[in-house]
């Protein structure tokens, strides 16, 4: 019987379960043997597996327990970030454990997706790549398993603080997760009917952030039947919240000394909590696909979701599910971070677009 291992790795997104309980189940449904590895690549290293399929009777079946977890989130397998996977000993090390596997499913973000790529390129073994990144930093995809969550757990708390806010007449400032990526808050914001939005890729200095803020607050409760401001902010800006509540607060209390404005951080909230239904769905499909790719042999590529602006993808039997190699999607990833690819800068002129809107 062929077994195939499956991997989290980097940090978790609410899906990631329902990726890996869809993949022992279509794999069980093939007559495919399933192994979990428990802690991102550390596990794959000191092969700790896990059996994530049964046989009962003759008939192969995925594990009870992952009916239990894939509606969760977090990752039944375990997360972690590893420095040894990195050197050519660590990676020696996690060839060997491979050996008697016939394929591997990486389920991740960047840095384990750049794992997959050196791996498959020291072995035969073919490994393909299932993007998941709350941040939606993954190039040659429109979206990665936990982006919906994320988007639907920070409109929800935009929408809890903008009551409290309206009763106050204050403006809040509110921080989304996005380290290098403003994605979730550009998003986000234009969801929950931000006044302004600040992400890392409109490359403002300190100063003119808290000027931009400032004029956005006033122009706000210039108008009498305004009655609450709400400012969404990327964590990838490098101005701490806390420290521009303060400067834009000194601002307004020359002559508006009425105003409040407040921070409040969201953190690894936008984490936690059930996947939606699309990251459900979009994990499902995500599944089938992989192990299709699997089934023909491919090696260093990741399932793509309905990409926009970049070419080179290759149709799977899910006409929203393409193939691309993961040597095209690190690149592209990388494009999204510096400021280079087509995407980022579309989002960044489409939300330049829309400042005047925001306000409204």
């Amino acid at each position: 019987m062929k077994t195939i291992a499956v991997l989290t790795s980097g940090g978790d997104a609410r899906g990631m379960n329902a990726a890996v309980r869809s993949v022992a189940k279509v794999a069980a449904a093939q007559g495919l043997r399933v192994v979990g590895v428990q802690n991102g690549y550390d596990g794959l290293m000191e092969g700790t597996f896990r059996e994530l399929t049964l046989e009962r009777g003759g008939v192969l079946t995925s594990h009870p327990e992952l009916d239990l977890v894939g509606n969760h989130g977090g990752t039944v397998l375990g997360s972690a970030r590893s420095a040894r996977f990195r050197t050519e000993e660590g990676r020696a090390a996690a060839l060997e454990q491979l050996r008697p596997m016939h394929g591997l499913i990486v389920i991740g973000g960047n840095g384990s997706l750049t794992g997959a790529h050196i791996l498959a390129q020291e072995t035969k073994l073919p490994i393909v790549g299932i993007p998941a990144s709350i941040d939606n930093d993954v190039g040659c995809t429109s979206t990665a398993i936990g982006v919906d969550t994320a988007l639907n757990t920070i409109v929800e708390a935009c929408d809890k603080i903008s009551d409290t806010a309206r009763a106050h007449n204050r403006a809040f400032i509110v921080e989304v997760m996005g380290r290098h990526s403003g994605y979730l808050a550009m998003a986000g914001g234009v969801a929950a009917g931000a006044d302004a939005i600040l992400i890392r890729e409109q490359g403002r200095n300190n100063e003119q952030i808290a000027e931009a803020v400032e004029a956005c607050i006033r122009r706000a409760f210039a108008r009498p039947d305004k009655r609450r401001v709400l400012i969404i902010k990327s964590e990838g800006v490098e101005l701490p919240c806390t420290k521009l509540v303060r400067d834009v607060q000194a601002r307004l209390d020359r002559d508006m000394p009425g105003v409040d404005v407040r921070a409040t951080v969201l953190g690894h909230l936008v984490r936690g909590g059930n996947p939606s239904y699309q990251d459900r769905m979009v994990a499902g499909r995500f599944a089938v696909a992989a192990l299709g790719l699997l089934a023909q042999g491919e090696s260093n590529v990741m399932v793509s979701w309905l990409p926009q602006q970049v070419e080179g993808g290759k149709a799977t039997s899910d006409p929203a599910v393409f193939s691309f190699s993961l040597g095209a999607v690190l690149e592209e990833t990388e494009a999204l971070l510096n400021g280079t690819s087509q995407v980022t800068q579309w989002r960044v002129q489409m939300l330049k677009a829309l400042e005047g809107a925001l306000a409204l």
